[in-house]
């Protein structure tokens, strides 16, 4: 693993760019306008850049999200979602009926126009979760006995968001993932589709070749700051890695000491191609 604080010094040994969208290029309130700009500049070498995100809304809706923050769309060629490839995987299980866990009326739109039905948890044959019910003041194990219910009955969980957590400004908040971590723990089974798992990097590498791309799958770049979904999914499908080492991780260790960031990602057992504090061109 080598240090990498420009990004301009390593991306023309790539054909292709699989950027993270939380703790790279927004915080959670606002864009980071330097990763952006390094975005364009790599397009502008000819580059094609496809946002990979684990939120569990359909593309389309992140992109407005993004253009609501004023992300300029030049910085990227397309876009995939966890919610994209988690509602293929909803449509194995339908018609249901499904358990929601989530925010209230939060990820409608990643169910809109799927034959599917939900029910309460007693007569659910499957559950679909997007995230706590309440991003703030709760934790997964608010959610251990109902969990432990489910997980003994053998409901399979359809995981819509596999981060752990997610940085909101200065904060870190639980996502499904957690929920999900916890519900394999007690027994459960989870269905994940997005990062580190292949159905999401199998849409990321379809929209890629919409763009004209030919290049081979290898010579693609993943930029994340997550150690469990981006680094570990670059490792899945065989391509080379940036950490961004102020994103989720950035209270934890020094990002700028190769040392430091080595022993850190050890603990989640894996490494990346290339570490910075931040994606700057």
């Amino acid at each position: 693993m080598k240090s990498a604080p420009h990004f301009k010094e390593i991306a023309d040994r790539y054909s292709a760019i699989f950027c993270d969208v939380w703790g790279v290029i927004r915080d959670g309130h606002s864009i980071l306008p330097d990763a952006i700009q390094a975005l364009q500049n790599v397009r502008k070498r000819g580059l094609p850049v496809i946002l990979v995100s684990n939120s569990p809304r359909p593309a389309h809706d992140v992109l407005r999200q993004l253009s609501l923050m004023g992300a300029p769309a030049n910085a990227w060629d397309g876009i995939v979602t966890s919610g994209d490839a988690t509602r293929i995987a909803l449509e194995e299980y339908a018609p249901g009926p499904f358990f929601k866990i989530g925010p209230p009326g939060g990820d409608d739109l990643l169910y809109s126009g799927l034959e599917i039905a939900f029910s309460d948890a007693g007569d659910a044959l499957a559950i679909v979760c997007t995230g706590l019910t309440r991003a703030l003041g709760e934790t997964p194990d608010d959610y251990r006995s109902l969990l432990q219910s489910l997980a003994d009955r053998q409901l399979p969980m359809i995981c819509a968001n596999p981060d752990i957590v997610v940085q909101v400004g200065d904060e870190l908040v639980w996502c499904a993932g957690a929920l999900a971590r916890l519900y394999r723990e007690l027994g459960g089974k989870s269905v994940i589709a997005g990062k580190p798992h292949k159905p999401i990097y199998d849409l990321a590498y379809q929209v890629l070749r919409e763009t004209g791309w030919q290049g081979e799958p290898s010579s693609v770049l993943a930029i994340g700051d997550g150690p469990e979904t981006d680094l570990a999914g670059a490792a899945r499908i065989g391509v080379e890695s940036l950490f961004i080492g102020d994103g989720i991780l950035g209270g934890d260790v020094d990002a700028s000491d190769a040392d430091a960031v080595r022993h850190l990602l050890s603990q989640y057992q894996v490494t990346a191609t290339w570490f910075s504090p931040r994606l700057i061109w």
